[in-house]
């Protein structure tokens, strides 16, 4: 055993000094947490493919389908199933509204706002909203534009707000259902086609209506050219986001159907817009046009001149 007095601490100085002297020593360096390493192997490549998958969706997607199946693993005969579907908060549902609105040009709206956590609450009010917006200003629309004239008399048109939940929660469910199925069946012919789920397409639709509700309002004018203005302003916005989202999902598929499929989204949803215009707004309406009566004298005085 080596005696006590052999024991002795030994300051050490600087490090290159050390080694300098002891080359045989064997040193051992403890790197700051911190401390960003100064050589790194290897080099990033292939960053037009990462943001092709990132637009695609393709990034992390073993990761989403994992969740997504944590998610929805209650039976769908249970409240817990579809009580899933409404858990967003509100910071979530207002950024997707405002990607909605500004939609970016070379972005999926899917990724960015959708697939981490898709949700039917947003679009569910947003139907729902869009439904009274569109029957209350088509009435007081018609009560402003033959306002002052003696022979009208307003009727409110409370069927005006089934007719628009009809056309509005249609459009809302089975056109992303027609596109939902077309999507799955080109996948089955086309290997490299990306689909969203029933649920991501559902989103989209709702949340693409939302820029119809101030336009709605705006509908209240009474000036044919200003309403043309605001539904093509309208139809602009929700038409980008739609053609946006679903064109990285067709666009490996042959090209004349990849088009007609963006075609066919972007013409549905025209007609939807159009049409809610044309028959809330400017339709014509009877009830302002004045009665004839029959004369009780001249009617006689005809009978007894026949």
């Amino acid at each position: 055993m080596a005696a006590v007095d052999d024991l002795q601490f030994e300051e050490f100085g600087n490090a290159a000094t050390s080694v300098a002297a002891n080359p045989d020593a064997t040193t051992v360096s403890i790197e700051d947490p911190g401390e960003t390493p100064k050589h790194q192997t290897g080099t990033l490549r292939g960053s037009g493919r990462e943001e092709d998958d990132e637009l695609l969706g393709n990034d992390d997607s073993d990761k989403t389908e994992l969740l997504a199946g944590q998610k929805k693993s209650s039976p769908f005969w249970t409240f817990e199933y579809y009580q899933t579907f409404f858990d967003v908060d509100t910071y979530q549902v207002f950024d997707r509204i405002k990607g909605s609105l500004l939609p970016i040009p070379g972005k999926n709206f899917v990724r960015l706002y959708i697939r981490s956590n898709p949700d039917l609450y947003g679009p569910f009010w947003i139907c729902a909203t869009l439904i009274f917006a569109i029957a209350i200003s088509g009435n007081l629309s018609n009560f402003l534009i033959h306002l002052g004239e003696k022979t009208y008399h307003y009727v409110p048109e409370f069927q005006k707000v089934s007719i628009a939940a009809t056309i509005i929660y249609a459009y809302a469910w089975l056109v992303p259902l027609a596109l939902w199925g077309f999507l799955m069946w080109r996948n089955s012919k086309v290997m490299n086609i990306v689909s969203y789920s029933f649920l991501e397409i559902v989103c989209v639709y709702g949340y693409s209506l939302f820029i119809y509700i101030p336009t709605a309002i705006l509908w209240i004018i009474p000036q044919k050219a200003v309403r043309w203005i605001l539904v093509m302003i309208a139809l602009g916005i929700s038409g980008s986001v739609l053609a946006m989202t679903f064109w990285p999902a067709v666009r490996e598929d042959n090209r004349r159907i990849a088009l007609a499929t963006i075609m066919t989204i972007v013409l549905l949803h025209m007609l939807l817009s159009v049409g809610c215009l044309a028959y809330f707004f400017d339709a014509p309406e009877m009830d302002h046009l004045p009665t004839t009566a029959a004369i009780p004298n001249q009617t006689v005085a005809a009978a007894k001149s026949s």
